[in-house]
């Protein structure tokens, strides 16, 4: 296998790598692992928000730390490399919202769409400099209330917003025991 070939690779896993860093930050309000994923002069086009991409992690850190509980998920990626510091990149993903909506009622929304990515790599890193968020199914309904622990029940621990989210102890975790 040639040195571009293993290139390529090495990008696609570092582009691949963003997208789920983006998942994260999104799902937790981890706004560091959200500035992660887009080019500090990226732009996005995000259904109801479309500005530079410091305005969507605004908008999105003041929807997803209301106690918004949510999933995405990233499933067929496509690449096609425009040129070695540029790539094209569609995403499928799947992502269930719930939260209270502007009256402050419990909603819960199944989105399905793409991802397309304009992804530029800079100094080395790959970052969206510009997406578009294709939405191909949405389905918006109002689920039975029910409190945190009646829906979870003994299934504990809950997933939680940055920092409380057991994901972010694993590290320090690890840390720790190697002092």
């Amino acid at each position: 296998m040639g040195q571009a070939k293993i290139t390529e690779l090495l990008d696609r896993e570092a582009i691949r790598d963003c997208l789920y860093r983006y998942c994260r930050g999104i799902d937790r309000a981890d706004e560091a692992a959200l500035r992660s994923s887009y080019w500090p002069d990226a732009y996005d086009n995000h259904g109801a928000y479309s500005g530079s991409a410091e305005g969507f992690i605004q908008f999105a850190l003041g929807v997803f730390k209301t106690g918004a509980r949510n999933i995405h998920q990233i499933t067929n990626v496509l690449f096609e490399f425009i040129s070695p510091a540029e790539a094209v990149v569609e995403s499928y993903f799947i992502a269930l919202q719930r939260g209270p909506d502007n009256a402050g009622e419990v909603r819960q929304v199944l989105l399905c769409g793409r991802y397309c990515d304009l992804f530029q790599k800079r100094e080395g890193e790959w970052r969206i400099a510009e997406r578009t968020v294709v939405y191909d199914w949405l389905e918006n309904q109002t689920p039975p209330a029910a409190s945190e622990a009646e829906r979870f029940g003994s299934r504990q621990p809950i997933g939680a917003p940055h920092p409380d989210d057991p994901v972010y102890a694993l590290g320090k975790r690890r840390i720790a025991s190697r002092i």
